[in-house]
């Protein structure tokens, strides 16, 4: 019984071998019920043979619910932070942390930790490392693992965020000497080439997509919604009366969740010329009522979307290919047609302000902040441009064959 209020040890498999996690119970605070939490990793099998050492390791990691994590006076490992970080601030139910992070940051730390950090730091003296050796240890793993300067500054920025939560609690001391990752310097320069697609390779991407990835793009294209968004979306979440795009939910790593950000969470305008593209594609699909997605998975029978990195190697790069885009996978993907738009609407000498709210973009400079505030009719107007721009190359041919409204310039089968 003891042990079974302490928690237990369960073994997961991996492909890099067997692992220990510790699993324990917490109560729920808005009923009061007893549930599992999220399982901690302890350690691989390999290194704990046994079920008694690998309990050893969970004393060692002051993994007990029931107590406080470490004694007074004691001197935590890194190891023991992390561990007691990850169960307090990365659980995945969000539902109690005092601010919020989406499922892809807590998978991110997680990850950062668990791949980079831990192995190197995690029986070392939390206040015995060094900010030299740090930034020597960063160094070797650029030039081992090929990771870029951003790859870095996040693996630094987990790293950082385990002392300032050992801080917090009361772990270390809360002087400047208690952290000493705030002492490592880390270049975030990135020397990442964005690929910008010019207009007439977007048309000839698009004319190799059918008809449900072709308005998929349009929509990531004219929107500059990130694919996340644009794969969550809903009939219901487009208001085809007031020309919005209402993002109220994203997909990532195969599981919906919140937007983003705050910034994420605004409406997005949805121009006419976009709308009957939406529309066009309403009356093809399977799926075309209001709770179902806009871009369905047939293969999971409309209950999810596709994923976005199949979506990618598929589809979207093998357009790419056909219409003479020649970039590295890195480079290249849903995120292109987003660089793309701010792109063109630069050139299209689009008032900055205007550019930066139709990305979304959270953190503006503080003048434009205060004194500019683009109207949503603007970003409308803004949209339309870029949209009228890319079709009206052509639209000519279009006409010709039948398929455009002369009138309207609209789809024949949106009228």
């Amino acid at each position: 019984m003891a042990r079974f209020q302490s928690g237990w040890l369960q073994k997961k498999p991996r492909k890099s071998g067997d692992i220990w996690v510790f699993c324990y119970r917490r109560q729920r605070p808005e009923d009061g019920a007893w549930v599992q939490a999220t399982p901690i990793k302890v350690g691989k099998v390999r290194d704990y043979p046994s079920e008694e050492a690998a309990w050893r390791r969970v004393e060692e990691l002051h993994l007990n619910p029931n107590q406080s994590p470490f004694d007074v006076g004691a001197q935590p490992l890194f190891g023991e932070l992390a561990a007691h970080y990850i169960q307090k601030e990365l659980p995945e139910d969000q539902r109690q942390a005092t601010i919020e992070k989406a499922y892809s940051t807590i998978r991110k730390y997680k990850r950062y930790l668990s791949r980079w950090a831990l192995p190197r730091w995690g029986t070392s003296p939390a206040l015995a490392v060094h900010p030299p050796e740090v930034e020597d240890w960063l160094r070797e793993l650029k030039n081992k693992f090929a990771l870029r300067n951003p790859t870095l500054g996040e693996i630094r920025k987990a790293m950082n965020n385990v002392y300032v939560h050992g801080q917090r609690q009361g772990f270390l001391p809360r002087t400047p000497d208690g952290n000493p990752i705030g002492f490592v310097r880390q270049s975030l320069v990135s020397d990442f080439e964005p690929v910008i697609l010019t207009l007439p390779q977007v048309l000839d991407i698009l004319d190799t997509l059918d008809l449900m990835r072709r308005t998929m793009i349009i929509t990531d294209a004219a929107t500059a919604l990130r694919v996340s968004e644009v794969l969550a979306l809903k009939w219901d979440d487009l208001d085809f009366t007031d020309q919005l795009i209402r993002v109220r939910r994203a997909y990532v790593e195969r599981r919906f969740g919140p937007p983003k950000s705050k910034a994420s969470k605004a409406p997005v305008p949805m121009h006419p010329l976009l709308a009957a593209h939406l529309l066009a594609w309403r009356k093809e699909t399977l799926y075309p009522s209001d709770e179902d997605l806009v871009f369905p998975s047939l293969r999971l029978k409309g209950t999810k979307p596709p994923a976005a990195n199949m979506l990618v190697a598929d589809y979207l790069r093998v357009a790419a290919r056909k219409a003479g885009v020649v970039a590295p996978p890195r480079t290249f993907g849903f995120h292109t047609f987003r660089r793309t738009l701010a792109s063109v609407l630069v050139k299209m000498r689009v008032d900055v302000k205007t550019v930066q709210e139709i990305l979304r973009h959270q953190n503006l400079k503080t003048t434009l902040e205060i004194y500019a505030k683009s109207m949503s009719e603007e970003r409308l107007k803004a949209q339309g441009m870029f949209l009228e721009l890319l079709f009206s190359q052509r639209r000519t041919e279009l006409i010709g064959s039948g398929l455009v409204d002369q009138e309207q310039q609209l789809p024949v089968n949106c009228r």
